[in-house]
């Protein structure tokens, strides 16, 4: 990039490699990877950055294919001081690199039930971005406001409506970086939260393949669910069943495979480059189009240069 930096207090660092940041171990360099010291060194940062540079928010990489070129612009991984987890009466806050599992512990200890994401793997800010849920139970189902730094560098705090969730999905514009979260939570026996947490772990454990390199769901379910994000239990398609029936539990191209265990996990089985992984999705939809008549949409984010 031709394009001159400014200087943060936090790690600037070009060509930066992102595999190791990714789950999916897969991915080319950013041009740079910007790591903020904190929510104003990410605005002033932002602020002074060319406007004409694209910016990519990253989480800590659970939901994400990162293709083998890289990606062009700045990267922007918020890490240590964007974890904490605050709690004050029904309210939770929690910065956006705080890890769902940690938050829905913490608040547990305390006797409010964020249990839903405890089995969601990855980070605040993109279960925001996701409006992820579990078991019935989403983001949209509890999330008071978020704060967000701008691609302008303005700080915003938005309420919840602000964000349109829906399935999957929350409205924010590209380049802009969600920092903090704030949740109301119902109250609990921290015991009875922890027990319920554990049954969670077990159910998730003995249904999706856990222990493998993979980046969680891989095809959003087709339909069967509201506007909001909330499931409709007696809808009763789901993508791993549409993908069974198209017989591709299992089934590998190159070092990249769909779990025997769960079909709608997409797994780095040995050695999987990115294009051989976004190439077994795109076989998957595919085949399942053909069998099937639906057309599935991925859930896993793909990002960069192929």
């Amino acid at each position: 990039m031709s394009h001159t930096l400014p200087t943060p207090r936090g790690a600037l660092t070009p060509n930066r490699p992102l595999a190791d940041l990714t789950w999916l171990r897969v991915g080319g360099p950013a041009d740079w990877l910007f790591q903020p010291a904190d929510e104003a060194d990410l605005a002033d940062f932002l602020a002074a950055l060319d406007p004409a540079v694209p910016v990519f928010p990253m989480g800590v990489g659970s939901n994400l294919i990162v293709r083998d070129g890289g990606i062009r612009g700045v990267v922007i991984r918020v890490g240590r001081g964007f974890n904490t987890i605050e709690i004050a009466g029904e309210t939770v806050i929690a910065g956006a690199a705080a890890l769902d599992a940690h938050v829905a512990r913490k608040a547990a200890e305390a006797g409010r039930d964020l249990t839903f994401l405890r089995t969601i793997p990855g980070g605040i800010g993109g279960a925001v971005r996701m409006n992820a849920g579990c078991y019935g139970s989403y983001v949209a189902d509890h999330l008071v406001s978020v704060r967000v730094v701008a691609r302008d560098g303005s700080i915003h705090d938005l309420p919840a409506d602000a964000l349109n969730l829906a399935y999957r999905h929350a409205d924010l514009p590209e380049g802009w970086v969600v920092t903090r979260a704030t949740f109301r939570a119902a109250s609990g026996e921290p015991a009875e939260l922890a027990a319920k947490m554990d049954d969670q772990l077990a159910r998730r454990d003995a249904s999706q393949p856990t222990r493998d390199r993979s980046a969680g769901s891989t095809f959003r379910n087709p339909a069967g669910f509201s506007s909001t994000g909330r499931a409709d239990d007696s809808h009763e398609l789901k993508a791993w069943s549409l993908i069974d029936a198209a017989g591709l539990r299992g089934h590998r191209l190159g070092g990249a495979q769909m779990s025997e265990k769960h079909p709608n996990f997409l797994l780095n089985a040995e050695g999987a480059t990115a294009a051989e992984l976004e190439s077994l999705g795109e076989l998957v939809r595919d085949r399942v189009r053909e069998s099937s008549g639906h057309e599935l949409q991925w859930e896993v984010i793909r990002v960069g240069e192929p």
